[in-house]
């Protein structure tokens, strides 16, 4: 199978399944044995998150109506125009290669619009476009309403660093188990296995070369776990000390309650919680294979008080949410409809207020998300605060996109008084 079959299927893959990029390509690639792995890479994730860029294209030079045109062949136009503008690759094998693909009854028809779009410059247009914030949601293949959201609490620039900065493979992130191992042991274990690292911090290793991350001994071993930068500052922030109870309300995959208890030396108790028996079952293998013994997984509705948990030195609350911080990662939430994530504030607001149910007098409380809507960040942190003459907000951290080589994250910290 080609690098450009592969992609075609992920791709139907998808809209079919209605998965998550990010997810269908690691599984992909895991069980592949091709040597094209950064072509696929690139085009699949590239089309995915150039999708409304690539269809405004396609409603400019298309003789039939975007929404009669047949479902393979928009995926297999995205594809050939995604190679034409964004990739370096002959006009001529991108438009060639892309049409030996097609069914007979279509090949004409798709090599007629790549053709046309290369006779015209080749060029993304979007000079025609008079609203800006439209101009903006085209180039960087993006919902207008979030468009229209940033612009309005982080203005024009901070929006447009940010959608430039939400393209292209993310960096991939280790948090180093320092339990049993240092950032230098990690990056002779992962050279062992011919892949590529470097120290982003004492506790942080950016892995830089292609691999199948679950196959690797390092991996295997316990000596990390993958987690993005931005999120293990938010249980640097939570400053678990060794010894301590600490809870982690919404836990899976268990990220953030391995980070917890590598920062506690492994001595003291995490109690992890998520809704659904599956993903616990996730955090309880994590912990196993990093040796956290510390950590006790269950079931658990965070919306919900549960009077047999102890009061907790520390409790972490990262709560769902409309991901638009993790776009990156996530290209699918670039086109999320606003009515969809409408509904979330309300469920962040009761899991924040039944987590403070569980802070001991003196202790800690924080309260995080991965998204970039101040409804979702500031306001919710802001009302508990003013609702709760018990709790002090001691700060607020908002991480934009790109900023600080993470993810778009937010995190609030409180204390309650003695």
């Amino acid at each position: 199978m080609t690098g450009r079959e592969q992609v075609f299927g992920l791709l139907k893959k998808t809209a079919e399944d209605g998965a998550y990029s990010n997810i269908a390509l690691d599984s992909a690639l895991n069980r592949s044995q091709s040597a094209d792995k950064a072509f696929v890479t690139a085009l699949f994730y590239g089309v995915a998150e150039r999708r409304m860029t690539l269809d405004h294209v396609i409603r400019a030079y298309s003789r039939i109506e975007f929404d009669d045109i047949e479902g393979d062949t928009l995926l297999l136009l995205r594809m050939g125009l995604y190679q034409l503008m964004y990739m370096d690759i002959p006009e001529s094998a991108a438009v060639n290669e892309t049409v030996k693909l097609a069914p007979e009854r279509s090949k004409g028809y798709i090599n007629a619009v790549l053709r046309a779009f290369i006779r015209d410059g080749g060029q993304l247009k979007t000079d025609g476009i008079e609203d800006k914030l439209l101009r903006m949601s085209v180039k960087y293949s993006c919902a207008r309403w979030i468009v229209k959201m940033w612009v309005g609490e982080y203005g024009f620039e901070r929006t447009e660093q940010m959608l430039a900065a939400s393209f292209g493979r993310p960096p991939l992130y280790a948090r180093v188990n320092t339990s049993v191992c240092d950032a230098d042991d990690l990056i002779y274990e992962l050279a062992e296995d011919g892949v590529k690292s470097e120290a982003v911090s004492e506790t942080c290793v950016e892995i830089t070369g292609q691999c199948a991350i679950e196959g690797l001994r390092a991996y295997k071993n316990g000596l990390f776990h993958v987690q993005d930068i931005s999120s293990q500052r938010c249980c640097e922030l939570l400053a678990p000390q060794p010894g301590e109870t600490v809870i982690d309300l919404c836990a899976a995959p268990g990220g953030k309650t391995f980070t917890i208890a590598e920062l506690m030396g492994n001595k003291g108790r995490v109690l992890s919680f998520d809704l659904y028996e599956s993903r616990v079952s996730l955090i309880k293998q994590g912990a196993q294979r990093l040796g956290l013994d510390i950590i006790t997984a269950e079931t658990g509705d965070a919306s919900v008080f549960a009077g047999k948990l102890p009061q907790a030195d520390r409790v972490l609350c990262d709560v769902p949410c409309s991901g638009l911080g993790v776009i990156r990662r996530k290209p699918e939430i670039r086109y999320k409809r606003k009515d969809e994530l409408a509904g979330l504030p309300e469920i962040q607001r009761k899991i924040l207020d039944n987590a403070k149910n569980y802070v001991r007098p003196g202790g800690t409380l924080v309260y995080s998300t991965c998204t970039l809507d101040r409804a979702e960040n500031d306001d919710i942190a802001d009302a508990f605060a003013s609702e709760n003459a018990d709790f002090v907000l001691k700060e607020k951290r908002t991480n934009l996109t790109g900023e600080n080589r993470g993810d778009g994250f937010f995190t609030a910290l409180f204390e309650r008084k003695r």
